[in-house]
């Protein structure tokens, strides 16, 4: 079902004169359990639990997919990967991957249009500059990072993108000499330190932690050295490097440590916006694209990144797309745990009602804000719906606290699974067989979510059994 924007519910919702600062972070395979409020128990993050217990955080909370590029377009469009226009990573010429179209107006379009200054700093992976999917096109003042995925494996790269100028790190491929991550916390914090009265959205894709899992040997690693008392990898046991210098010889310690530095910038965001007296007008999420990942020296077993949950990055079961989501906007938002369902597509017309802002747009998400505000009734899903197109084709759909997977769906005959949440959140028995009326109404709920797409071929079942006729 799709869900607008009406200005019945804008008004509803209608907060201050003033338009917020919206700040969105979007950390990249972090697992459920990768920080300290969430179960982590390995790795220290002060910053992100402080602010999840001034904060409301969601227990229940899931992103748009598995793996970072629809995710992404989830998030920018509001709609589910049964509706987006991008649904899996491909590459494209000459960088980057598949493009959001011209046709695609973004969020960040919308809030551009609305008086908002924007900026993006970190992975964009949408599009190339100058093609349909660039930053710049998307709804975006400057953006400064990534543009392409695949470079962001590694974290000491050739270059960056400074909105159209490519930012020269030649260095880098002789030794790790200029660290990304940090050049691009700077212009983050940059950024804030120069806004002035118009309200911003600021939206941070950090690629942390993120394989490869490499970074600077400094005292935060040094830290988690002497932690884990790790032995050192040598040989062939090194994880090979995508772009290839060095190999972490102590991933467990460097892991720690990237997501003890994410922690670290989400502190130094927050204690600037309070230096630039911004803190109590900014709406501030935290949250990940996808579960943990398990490549180039992640070991989501070791730290328990996906906590109880059962699967990881590439899996449809909730290990791989619930996610830690926390909200904060001190002296709005009310310091508590919340159980409410929701999912990334969701936060298209929750900033679009932040932000006071009406548009006919028309979306899969409806506006949390009167959970995160206590105003007004808060809407609920009748279900959410993932599809995943690799690993010969997933979906997923849940239902109350009912959870139907399907696997090998491109071909005869696909697995079915059903499992209930409320009495068995690790997924571990398959209730298929003794709730057959349940399986049928969630199978009917799946195929009316999925809108076939030429460019992301996934055929359920009965599809597949016609075209092999």
């Amino acid at each position: 079902m799709f869900f607008a924007v009406t200005a019945k519910v804008m008004a509803q919702q209608k907060l201050t004169k003033k338009q917020p600062n919206i700040i969105f972070v979007f950390a990249d395979d972090l697992g459920y359990a990768d920080i300290g409020c969430y179960g982590q128990q390995k790795i220290e993050t002060p910053n992100i639990d402080r602010m999840a217990k001034n904060g409301l955080r969601f227990t229940q909370f899931y992103s748009g997919s598995t793996v970072c590029g629809p995710a992404r377009c989830s998030f920018f469009t509001g709609l589910h990967t049964g509706h987006t226009v991008i649904r899996g990573n491909k590459p494209f010429a000459p960088e980057g991957q598949t493009p959001l179209p011209d046709s695609v107006i973004t969020l960040a379009n919308i809030l551009q249009q609305n008086g908002y200054t924007t900026a993006a700093f970190g992975k964009w992976g949408l599009g190339f500059n100058q093609n349909s999917g660039d930053p710049n096109k998307k709804g975006f003042d400057k953006f400064y990072g990534y543009n392409c995925q695949s470079l962001a494996h590694d974290y000491y790269p050739p270059y960056l993108w400074d909105n159209h100028s490519k930012v020269d790190l030649a260095v880098n491929k002789k030794y790790d000499s200029v660290y990304s991550a940090s050049l691009i916390q700077q212009q983050a914090i940059q950024y804030i330190k120069q806004q002035g009265s118009k309200p911003f959205f600021m939206y941070l894709p950090y690629t942390l932690p993120h394989g490869d899992v490499i970074g600077p040997h400094d005292s935060l690693y040094k830290y988690y050295t002497k932690k884990f008392n790790e032995v050192k990898l040598t040989g062939s046991n090194l994880k090979t490097r995508e772009h290839n210098i060095k190999p972490e010889p102590l991933p467990h310690a460097q892991y720690a440590a990237m997501v003890a530095r994410l922690d670290g910038y989400v502190g130094e965001i927050i204690a600037t916006l309070k230096a630039k007296g911004l803190l109590e007008n900014t709406l501030l999420i935290f949250t990940s694209d996808n579960g943990p990942h398990k490549e180039n020296g992640g070991d989501p077993e070791f730290f328990g990144s996906n906590g109880m949950y059962r699967g990881i990055k590439r899996d449809l079961y909730e290990g791989g797309i619930r996610v830690p989501f926390i909200a904060y906007w001190p002296g709005k938002i009310q310091p508590a745990v919340t159980d409410q369902i929701a999912a990334l597509w969701d936060m298209y017309p929750s900033f679009l009602s932040a932000a006071q802002v009406q548009t006919k747009v028309k979306t899969d998400g409806i506006s949390i804000m009167p959970s995160l505000l206590k105003t007004g009734k808060q809407l609920q899903h009748d279900y959410l719906y993932w599809e995943f197109h690799e690993n010969d084709g997933r979906q997923a759909v849940r239902w109350k606290d009912w959870k139907l997977v399907k696997l090998n769906v491109n071909k005869p005959g696909a697995t079915v699974e059903l499992y209930d949440l409320k009495y068995d959140p690790e997924e571990k028995n398959n209730l298929m067989d003794k709730f057959p009326a349940v399986v049928k109404r969630m199978e009917k709920m799946i195929k009316n979510a999925h809108v076939t797409n030429k460019d992301w071929p996934l055929l359920p079942e009965e599809m597949q059994e016609k075209k092999m006729e």
